[in-house]
């Protein structure tokens, strides 16, 4: 069984998150969706909020489990007994920021052989290359319409003002 983990702050899951998802599903065992509390990017959506929107987002995928976390990522890859770190990667930028996590994570989790995490890129699909949760945000922010770029969960939770 290969359980792999896809961490992010996901505020909120877009359709670009949820099609690595399921790119990661048809691929693994076990994927782990990990929500991070992430308090210093004063997210729209508080913790409990964005794991009960992603998982209704992945409700259809059976091999996939969401969770929050506060902790470092390397406790809970270890915790979990992760095989791998899935990584979402737009742009040159991305890729540089990621190598140098997947750098320390991999060290951060090392074991008494000396092999630490690995860590998976994806680029996105064409469709979704531009989506990301600030964009998403912004636009919400904004009186835009996101409907094409978030799960219906989302939207439902942006209409809502008791869930923010």
């Amino acid at each position: 069984m290969t359980t792999v983990i896809y961490p992010g702050t996901f505020d909120p899951i877009t359709n670009g998150h949820l099609d690595i998802i399921e790119r990661s599903a048809v691929l693994f065992s076990k994927v782990f969706v990990a929500i991070a509390a992430s308090p210093s990017k004063k997210p729209l959506f508080d913790l409990d909020t964005r794991v009960k929107i992603a998982q209704q987002a992945v409700a259809h995928l059976p091999n996939v489990e969401v969770f929050g976390f506060a902790d470092l990522l390397a406790k809970v890859v270890q915790e979990k007994h992760i095989h791998a770190i899935i990584r979402g990667v737009r742009t040159t930028t991305d890729f540089e920021y990621e190598l140098q996590l997947a750098s320390l994570n991999r060290l951060l989790t090392k074991n008494e052989n000396g092999q630490g995490v690995e860590s998976l890129f994806f680029p996105p699909s064409e469709k979704w290359a531009f989506v990301s949760s600030t964009i998403v945000r912004e636009i919400h922010l904004h009186g835009g319409d996101v409907s094409e770029l978030v799960p219906q969960a989302v939207l439902q939770a942006m209409k809502d003002p008791i869930e923010k």
